[in-house]
């Protein structure tokens, strides 16, 4: 197949028919094999009767329920584990991402070799003070942490190789780092494409500012993980040897201290320094422990990806 759209939602009811309508006025004159893919992340108002409606209509078109809000991610792994296209394509269901995008993302993904082909919606029509701040703050961090140099790490507008989502693992709230991880696994053929961003037509954003603080703690875990997700030993040895031997010298130079210099008669245990020196021993055979604790682990890791789907629609009256 040679394309596969996904799409994630959550309560877009009112969405849904106008954008699958767009999508397939532009994705029918491309005289592409393709494939409509919604994910349903436990949508509490009659997405889900939508997408069932949609998916009777028109035989290209298949959705995914989840029991409930497993969260964007979870609902990402989900498609590109389903996708069959050589080209995957995500985008939001809000309407606030243009599917006039998709041809011109397929032919440049294809055309120029690339891994990933990010979206970058340069003219934003959302709260400057709620989001786009907060986001400029966001990505020129990921720019910097990461090495990657995009201008919109979280836009939901992506274009992929099928090898790409075939190999990354998204999980957790990691879908703004997609890019990221995709890196870390070689894929490092990485651009970025102007995209149209439009006003959200229906309904309101599920999105607040604790995203930010979120995607924050995220990049430090995704920064952690790169650097020592499979050698843990390399950060919590080497620290807690080094706590240790501070420790157990400082340890030493009281007793020498006192067997030597000032025997006053005053115990060791009763000066302040002995229980700095023994805090830090503590706290340093305890990062040591952790590393080892983390080998073990990253040894027998498994797919750390959680979801439980309740419906699969794949052809018309097919559950």
């Amino acid at each position: 197949m040679d394309l596969t759209i996904i799409i994630p939602l959550l309560n877009e009811e009112e969405s849904l028919p106008e954008l699958h309508s767009w999508i397939i006025k532009t994705v029918e004159p491309l005289s592409l094999t393709y494939e409509l893919l919604f994910i349903d992340d436990g949508s509490t108002d009659n997405s889900w009767e939508c997408i069932r409606t949609l998916c009777n209509k028109h035989q290209s078109t298949q959705g995914i329920r989840f029991t409930r809000n497993f969260g964007k991610s979870q609902a990402l792994h989900a498609g590109f584990a389903q996708a069959k296209g050589n080209v995957v394509i995500t985008m939001d269901a809000d309407l606030q991402d243009s599917p006039d995008e998709i041809p011109v993302l397929y032919k440049r993904l294809l055309d120029d070799k690339l891994d990933i082909l990010s979206g970058w919606k340069k003219k934003r029509y959302d709260s400057v003070l709620l989001k786009n701040i907060p986001s400029k703050l966001f990505n020129w961090a990921a720019r910097r942490s990461s090495g990657i140099y995009l201008h919109d790490f979280n836009c939901g507008l992506k274009a992929y190789r099928s090898e790409v989502v075939k190999t990354v693992e998204v999980y957790g709230e990691m879908h703004r780092y997609i890019p990221v991880l995709a890196a870390h696994e070689g894929f490092t053929r990485i651009e970025e494409q102007i995209v149209q961003h439009q006003a959200r037509k229906y309904g309101v954003t599920k999105f607040g500012l604790n995203r930010f603080i979120n995607g924050f703690l995220d990049l430090i875990t995704l920064t952690f993980l790169h650097r020592f997700g499979k050698r843990p030993m390399h950060f919590f040895g080497l620290w807690g040897s080094i706590m240790f031997l501070i420790g157990f010298s400082f340890a030493a130079y009281l007793g020498i201290d006192k067997l030597y210099f000032t025997p006053d008669g005053r115990l060791i245990a009763q000066r302040p320094e002995f229980f700095i020196s023994l805090t830090t021993m503590i706290l340093g055979g305890q990062f040591f422990v952790a590393g080892f604790i983390g080998e073990l682990m990253v040894g027998q890791q498994k797919n750390s990806s959680r979801y439980c789907i309740s419906e699969y629609l794949t052809t018309p009256n097919d559950t």
